[in-house]
């Protein structure tokens, strides 16, 4: 029954969020969305899918450091084609877990542990959530003189950026990590599949980074968020919405944030109803500009890059093997 139910969810859990994008749309006048739609000149989605150029080399230049790091040996243009397939997938998928595709990419490419791949790209997902929560932080810091009301909301991103720093912190060390990996395996694993696990816990920690470089990174995923916004932010100016620019740096990563929940393909739904939320409760603006330019910024940001991701993975070779099946391959 347990079995039956897990299922079920795992089916369709990812609609709720497509469920409440289709729910949002037919509340809304749907005219003036389509307005909102064409009132955009493209000059404005010219400008910001012109930024994912920086955006894909600050990207690829910041996995890459935690590449050489790690001794991983991938070429830059190499490390960027794998980025780009794990942005296609990660966009058609919930919680943008597609993301983790790159790992037989890469094992392909180097013959390094998956194991060692895992922790990569775990640490360099967990630098970008960090730096997206201390923007969060600084950027509240500099308007709650304005908006008050975001003390709550401050309280809660210091709170979950400590226990998240405290749990890195925790596991950055092998002997506790390692005691930790095994621990759950014992309890968690099924036995036919332990042993596979801990052969693949086992290599964790082979030439784990030094924690004075995951600054580099973490700066670069500062980076990172800021060319993201700008680009979806030249919506705002397009629609001429009355939201100024720092304003918006702080407040919509909070939507972002909502679109990681694993309900939804790519945060689709979820981003868009806490946006609306926020900005028509903040600012006098219609939900149906708030849900056009959270759209229009989803197409830019992660739909047309994904379509580039889509094409690259084309053009990549890879083993018949499915990267869960090399996750349980000795």
């Amino acid at each position: 029954m347990k079995k039956d139910l897990f299922s079920y969810l795992r089916k369709f859990l990812p609609i709720i969020g497509i469920i409440i994008l289709i729910i949002i749309v037919l509340s809304l006048d749907v005219n003036k969305i389509i307005d909102a739609f064409l009132s955009i000149a493209p000059i404005y989605i010219i400008i910001s899918f012109a930024l994912t150029i920086p955006r894909i080399l600050v990207l690829g230049l910041s996995w890459k450091v935690l590449l050489d790091e790690q001794k991983i040996k991938l070429s830059f243009w190499q490390t960027i084609k794998i980025y780009l397939i794990g942005i296609f997938y990660g966009s058609i998928t919930p919680g943008f877990l597609g993301h983790l595709i790159r790992a037989p990419y890469v094992k392909e490419k180097t013959n390094e542990p998956l194991g060692k791949i895992f922790v990569n790209m775990y640490i360099e997902v967990a630098l970008r959530n960090i730096a997206i929560y201390l923007l969060i932080i600084i950027g509240i810091i500099l308007i709650i003189g304005t908006f008050p009301e975001l003390l709550i909301l401050f309280i809660f991103s210091v709170v979950i950026l400590i226990i998240t720093l405290l749990i890195y912190i925790y596991i950055l060390k092998k002997e506790r990590g390692e005691k930790l990996f095994n621990f759950l395996i014992l309890y968690l694993i099924p036995k036919r599949y332990k042993d596979k696990f801990y052969n693949f816990v086992s290599t964790f920690y082979k030439d784990f980074p030094r924690l004075r470089i995951l600054v580099y990174p973490l700066i670069l995923g500062l980076c990172i968020w800021i060319i993201v916004f700008t680009q979806e932010y030249l919506m705002v100016i397009a629609l001429g919405l009355d939201i100024p620019y720092i304003y918006f740096l702080v407040l919509f990563p909070i939507a972002n944030i909502a679109g990681y929940l694993p309900i939804t393909f790519a945060g689709l739904g979820t981003r868009e109803l806490t946006s609306i939320i926020i900005f028509t409760t903040l600012f006098s603006v219609t939900a149906e500009d708030v849900l056009v330019f959270t759209l229009m910024g989803f197409i830019i940001t992660d739909i047309a890059v994904g379509i580039i991701g889509f094409f690259v993975s084309l053009t990549e070779t890879k083993k018949s093997m499915s990267g869960v099946e090399k996750i349980f391959k000795k």
